[in-house]
């Protein structure tokens, strides 16, 4: 159900785009080509498992853990700039 001057559908189409474009934005993000044999920052054997599994693969699993835990922890939503808290 549409409102106003949009047309039947136009949320959803929004929707459907806001999230190609993520996808899109994550794919291009990915590595490709020839996998490294040894861990860039630890120098450890990445196995040949996951050599198969992401091809361009330059660091072992647990180097990749740390260094996505470390970024999800600087991504935190910020509720103080929500709308809700300006309210107030």
């Amino acid at each position: 159900m549409a409102g106003g001057w949009s047309r039947d559908g136009a949320v959803q189409d929004q929707i459907d785009s806001s999230v190609e474009d993520a996808v899109a934005a994550a794919r291009s993000r990915l590595r490709d080509g020839v996998s490294l044999l040894h861990c860039e920052e630890c120098g450890e054997v990445i196995p040949e498992a996951r050599r198969i599994a992401v091809p361009g693969v330059r660091l072992c699993l647990h180097c990749q853990n740390e260094i996505d835990s470390s970024q999800g922890k600087q991504h935190l939503f910020n509720r103080r700039g929500s709308k809700d808290s300006q309210l107030r």
